[in-house]
């Protein structure tokens, strides 16, 4: 079992306490000060991954058995060896609301999607340097979800992750309704996941971001984002900046999680997500949400990329591919029976079978509440 060091104090910590670090994963630290340290110890079986040393710090550690991973030396706006999670403020580092454009000019999100764009679009295979940054940064991001979903003091996290399109518009019944169902499942001891783009993503991370609040401020906050519906305007990003500004999160409150991708990254991810948890490969992406699931699945309305969703989950509840089979439920009977019939071939496929009794059609935010209350996750046989 190993366990990471992501901060100097810390690294100083351990080897001062145990005189070694075995077991241990030192993470993107500049270490060349503690080269002395280093070299006082063994490196058996520990790693260094993207650290800075001097060279004879490097050939101690070597010959004594350490695993070393360099930094990369291409130049990337991102860190392949990164210790955790994004925030918004990472993401958004470069965004003046004051300056319209900015985001797509300056912001990090930005920058790292024209990089993207540019080497998926290049009509040549990915160089493989670039190709292993990608594979390394999106392995660190999953191994810091975990850190969040399975290491904390209270066991495993409950997650409920919520679906649906980002075409979803601010103004709309279904988003108020679905911010509505985020905020209770929150006060309720859930951790909400979405996909962390705008739509029906922004209104969970919306919904679960106030739950601290008195009802009320929804209401007000829904107040202020209806003053633009476009998500790609300078204006939606300044409207959702003002809210997190007049309701700032409190440190221990308001988590949700968003999981957005770079293959998407003219969708900007919301403002509303604690903590994000952002790939470049978009198939990692949408398997790993819907198996961090532990305790259902909502679908609001959405288009080809929800309905995929909702097969993919059912594929894997079907066939038994994780230990834990947990609710999927579809939000919104006219949208999933009439304008995109998938209930019908829910029911049917899923008919005599275990996971048939976690499926659910509900209408309104409270339905799905009680329905996920009601229908514990099942061990899948």
């Amino acid at each position: 079992m190993s366990h990471e060091l992501d901060t100097r104090e810390a690294l100083v910590a351990h080897i001062r306490a145990h005189g070694q670090l075995r077991g241990q994963v030192v993470q993107e630290l500049d270490l060349r000060d503690d080269g002395e340290l280093l070299r006082s110890i063994s490196g058996a079986e520990a790693a260094f991954l993207g650290c800075t040393l001097d060279a004879e710090t490097v050939v101690h550690l070597y010959r004594t058995g350490a695993d070393l991973f360099p930094p990369l030396s291409t130049e990337l706006p991102f860190r392949p060896y990164r210790s955790g999670l994004y925030t918004v403020e990472e993401l958004y580092e470069g965004f003046d609301p004051a300056v319209p454009g900015s985001f797509w000019q300056r912001a990090r999100d930005s920058r790292i999607y024209e990089y993207y764009s540019q080497l998926r679009h290049r009509g040549e295979p990915i160089p493989i340097m670039e190709t292993l940054a990608l594979r390394l940064h999106d392995h660190a991001i999953e191994d810091a979800l975990e850190d969040l979903l399975f290491d904390g003091p209270a066991g495993p996290r409950k997650v409920v992750a919520i679906m649906g399109g980002h075409a979803m518009r601010r103004d709309q019944p279904i988003y108020r309704e679905v911010a509505r169902m985020a905020r209770g499942l929150a006060r309720a001891g859930y951790l909400v996941a979405t996909g962390g783009g705008p739509g029906a993503m922004e209104a969970a991370n919306l919904g679960a971001y106030l739950a601290e609040h008195d009802d009320s401020v929804l209401d007000e906050a829904l107040a202020i984002l209806v003053g633009d519906v476009d998500y790609s305007s300078h204006r939606y990003l300044e409207l959702a900046l003002q809210v997190r500004d007049r309701w700032p999160r409190s440190e221990a409150r308001g988590e949700s999680l968003a999981v957005p991708t770079w293959f998407y990254g003219h969708e900007p991810s919301n403002l509303f997500a604690s903590h994000i948890a952002k790939y470049f490969a978009n198939s990692v992406r949408e398997d790993g949400l819907l198996a961090i699931a532990s305790h259902g699945v909502v679908y609001a309305p959405g288009s080809a990329g929800t309905v995929q969703e909702v097969f993919m989950d059912a594929c894997q509840n079907h066939y038994g591919t994780f230990p834990m089979i947990s609710p999927m439920i579809l939000l919104g009977v006219e949208h999933w029976t009439r304008r995109l019939p998938v209930w019908p071939l829910l029911q049917a496929m899923s008919f005599g079978k275990p996971w048939g009794e976690l499926i659910g059609l509900c209408d309104r935010g409270e339905e799905v509440l009680a329905f996920i209350a009601g229908h514990p996750p099942i061990a899948s046989k």
